[in-house]
């Protein structure tokens, strides 16, 4: 009697491409797969290689990876670049790799010859408050642009968080509003949760922010309260949060807004302008001359470290020569 073979079912070898698009299929957010993206996909290429022809060529196993070749490509893609942009791709490179090893995966880790640098203070400029009254105070700025770089200042919030901002978010009378800040955390542990759905956190402003919004709301009760000047087009699909219901108008975007501000400051051009982050960075050191303490710098800046707050705070020359002062022969006389 003939023996009867069976075919054994092996499984497909698991290579890199395939092991990074199964990881950024599990990302919800456009943005943070983008971002995500960037970095993997540019990795995956890099220890693939390119043929005599110049084109990426078949990708190789992801159990053939070793770690020390994970770390090679890193450098060789990022290791000259800034700081913060060596952290960001091999934080997306190493969360790929442990998502892969929590498959079952036999997949390489980052080496210690890869580790995460340690970011240097920042560089963004603080404008002086004369030049930012000078600002708030120009007649032809839109009282849009006004009330969002005005806020910025006063809240010491991100730009993200404000541009988020619905109206039926915001308590005038308190002068506060809840925000969804960097790293909110979820109230569920469902993927991608709305807005309304994470742990937020309050921004306040002052009188000048005061002013400027019943001009700029004139009299909408609902949707986003900083809206660009035209409605979205036909192909455009966006959230109806997104969408101011009365007017049809689109929600400002970060691009929108960095572009208005960069065109209202620059001197020599686009791109010389103001950054949005400066006028945050601007109010936290403003305060912080004021003789506010670090313990009330970190809760209105929201830090959850205190070195981390470290870097916004840069006296101007003034105040560190009114400081010195107090060391001087003559401080027993004030």
């Amino acid at each position: 009697m003939a023996a009867k073979v069976t075919r054994l079912r092996t499984a497909p070898t698991r290579t890199l491409r395939t092991a990074a698009e199964a990881f950024l299929d599990t990302i919800g957010s456009a943005n943070t797969r983008r971002a995500y993206g960037i970095a993997i996909v540019k990795t995956v290429d890099q220890l693939d290689g390119r043929g005599e022809d110049g084109l990426i060529g078949p990708s190789r196993a992801l159990d053939s990876v070793t770690d020390d070749e994970i770390g090679a490509a890193l450098e060789s893609l990022w290791g000259s670049a800034a700081v913060n942009t060596w952290n960001a791709r091999r934080a997306a490179v190493g969360k790929w790799l442990s998502w892969c090893a929590e498959q079952g995966w036999t997949a390489p880790t980052l080496p210690a010859s890869a580790g995460r640098s340690t970011p240097p203070d920042s560089d963004t400029p603080v404008r002086s408050r004369t030049a930012i009254d000078r600002l708030f105070g120009r007649r032809e700025i839109h009282v849009r642009e006004k009330t969002l770089w005005r806020m910025l200042y006063e809240t010491c919030a991100r730009a993200e968080e404000l541009l988020q901002l619905n109206i039926e978010d915001l308590d005038l009378a308190a002068r506060s509003a809840p925000v969804k800040s960097k790293g909110a955390k979820p109230r569920t542990r469902r993927r991608g949760p709305a807005h309304h759905e994470h742990v937020l956190e309050t921004v306040y402003w002052d009188a000048g922010t005061a002013r400027l919004l019943p001009r700029l709301i004139k009299g909408r009760t609902r949707g986003p309260v900083f809206v660009g000047h035209r409605r979205p087009g036909p192909g455009k699909y966006l959230a109806d949060r997104d969408v101011c219901p009365d007017t049809g108008l689109a929600r400002l975007s970060y691009d929108q807004a960095r572009d208005l501000l960069d065109a209202a400051t620059a001197l020599d051009g686009p791109g010389t302008g103001w950054d949005l982050h400066e006028l945050r960075h601007s109010g936290l050191t403003h305060l912080g001359e004021s003789g506010a303490s670090l313990l009330q710098l970190m809760a209105k800046s929201r830090h959850r470290k205190a070195e981390n707050l470290r870097r916004y705070f840069k006296p101007s020359p003034q105040a560190m020569r009114e400081l010195t002062a107090l060391l001087g022969p003559d401080a027993n006389r004030r």
